[in-house]
C-alpha cells in the first residue's frame, strides 16, 4: 500500500480526491489529510508518509512555499491545482507529476502507476544498499534484517528485535521499540538467519534474541523471562539446548 498524505486547504478537494483514490487505486491508504501548508510539513514530519498529494495554491504558505521550508523531501510528490500557470513552470521543468482540478480519473490512475514503480524501484535500491553493508560492515550490530510486510519492507538493525513469535506461516517480530512487524514468512527460515546473532529456539513458536533474556525460569514447566516482562515458554526437547546457549 501506499502511504498518501492530501494537503489542499479545501476539505471538499480532499473528500472529492480521496472518493477517486478508493474508487480507482486501491492500492493507496489516505493516512492523512491536511488543510494548511504549516499542518502538511508537521503531518509530513509525525506520518513519513510514501506520497504526498499537494495543493500548489493555498493561502498564506503555497505548497511550494511548504517544500521549500521541509529540511529533506523523503516522499515521492504529485502537485495538484485549479490553475494550469501558478507554479507549473517549475513543476514541468523538474519532471514532477501533477494533475488539474477537477481531477481526470486516467491521470490520476497514471501518476499513481508512476510513483508505485518509482517506489518498488526504492526499495529494491533499499536492499540493495542493505546487501553490499553486509558484505563489508565486518560488526554484527551494523547488519540489518529486511522484513517484507503488507504494506512496505522494514530494514532493522538485529539487535532491535527481541522475539519472534509464528503463527501457522506467519512470523510476528516483537521490537524494542514496541512495535510488531508481522511478515509471511515462516520461523524457521528467521531461525536459520538469526542463529549466527544470538537468537534461541526455544520453543516451535518462539525464537529470542539472547541479550533480551532476564532469566530461565523453572517453575510452570519451563520459560524464558525477558527484560520487557514477557514470558516465553521453553519446550521439554529445547529445554537442555537453551540451558546451553545461556552459558
Amino acid at each position: 500500500m501506499i502511504r498518501t498524505l492530501i494537503i489542499d486547504d479545501e476539505p471538499i478537494n480532499i473528500i472529492n480526491l480521496q472518493r477517486l483514490l478508493q474508487a480507482y487505486c486501491p492500492n493507496v491508504q489516505v493516512i492523512k489529510t491536511a488543510t494548511s501548508a504549516d499542518e502538511g510539513a508537521a503531518s509530513i514530519r509525525e506520518h513519513q508518509p510514501d506520497l504526498v498529494l499537494l495543493d500548489i495554491q493555498m493561502p498564506g504558505k503555497s505548497g511550494l512555499d511548504m517544500l521549500r521550508s521541509l529540511p529533506a523531501h523523503g516522499f515521492e510528490l504529485i502537485m495538484v491545482t485549479a490553475y494550469d500557470h501558478y507554479g507549473i513552470q517549475a513543476v514541468k521543468f523538474s519532471a514532477i507529476d501533477y494533475l488539474l482540478k477537477p481531477v481526470d480519473t486516467d491521470e490520476l490512475q497514471a501518476a499513481i502507476d508512476k510513483v508505485a514503480e518509482r517506489l518498488a524501484q526504492k526499495q529494491q535500491h533499499e536492499r540493495l544498499n542493505n546487501l553490499l553493508n553486509m558484505l563489508h560492515a565486518p560488526r554484527q550490530e551494523e547488519h540489518r534484517l529486511a522484513l517484507p510486510s503488507l504494506k512496505e519492507t522494514r530494514f532493522v538493525y538485529t539487535r532491535e528485535i527481541i522475539r519472534c513469535e509464528s503463527s501457522n506461516s506467519y512470523t510476528t517480530f516483537h521490537l524494542d521499540s514496541g512495535g510488531k512487524i508481522v511478515v509471511a514468512v515462516s520461523i524457521y527460515e528467521y531461525e536459520e538467519m538469526l542463529s549466527p546473532y544470538g537468537f534461541i529456539r526455544c520453543h516451535q513458536s518462539h525464537l529470542v534474541n539472547r541479550r533480551y533474556v532476564k532469566s530461565l525460569v523453572k517453575e510452570s514447566g519451563g520459560y524464558l523471562l525477558l527484560t520487557d516482562g514477557s514470558q516465553i515458554p521453553v519446550s521439554r526437547q529445547k529445554k537442555d539446548a537453551v540451558k546451553n546457549a545461556l552459558l
